[in-house]
């Protein structure tokens, strides 16, 4: 189930598995107000950071086979997230659609660099060094991204480094929230789609 008003860049999306249940609600142009209930603690840090400094406003209520691992939860979530992206975004006429942002964290640095072209791509340079960061399985980052962007229609590039895994995952996360705002933000002198195709 999908929600949208057309004078309104949000979205709230529902979606019921026999592994997950989730409703979540995206508004782009929020004040960066978070309200995330997914079950898997390090997940929702990570969401809230990526609310905050994108100035969104997100709200996720999931339950879901956690005894199973967070393995679902995680990438369902990514699903949802990217879809209501896409839908809140709506035809993009008027927005930015591109961004590069790097975001430190101590010894850490991430740089994500964002096309909001409507074809999904994945590039991921990081690795973590641990199982697991908190209660949250780390190649979970990567399949976060990777459900996001294919729902969402985005093409990324994100890149890490650093010794912390804590760290490199933070500073990932907030750098798609700052690089997905900059790509959203509407651009006075952009009075159609930004695009040569007429199209996204």
């Amino acid at each position: 189930m999908t929600e949208n008003d057309d004078n309104k860049r949000y979205a709230t999306i529902s979606r019921r598995t026999t592994e997950t249940d989730i409703t979540l609600s995206f508004d782009i142009d929020g004040s960066g107000k978070a309200d995330i209930k997914t079950g898997v603690a390090f997940f929702d840090h990570m969401l809230t950071s990526f609310t905050r400094h994108g100035f969104f406003d997100l709200t996720i209520t999931a339950t879901g086979d956690l005894p199973l691992g967070d393995h679902h939860m995680v990438e369902d979530i990514g699903i949802v997230l990217g879809q209501a992206i896409e839908k809140a975004v709506g035809n993009k006429k008027g927005i930015e659609r591109f961004a590069n942002t790097a975001i430190p964290m101590d010894e850490s640095i991430a740089n994500v660099a964002l096309d909001l072209s409507g074809r999904n791509y994945l590039v991921f340079t990081a690795s973590f060094s641990g199982d697991s960061i908190g209660d949250m399985n780390s190649q979970m980052v990567y399949h976060f991204f990777e459900s996001l962007c294919s729902n969402a229609g985005i093409n990324a590039h994100i890149t890490a480094t650093g010794a912390n895994d804590h760290h490199k995952a933070e500073a990932i996360f907030k750098a798609f929230g700052v690089a997905l705002r900059h790509a959203c933000t509407l651009n006075a002198r952009q009075a159609s789609i930004p695009s040569t195709k007429g199209k996204l």
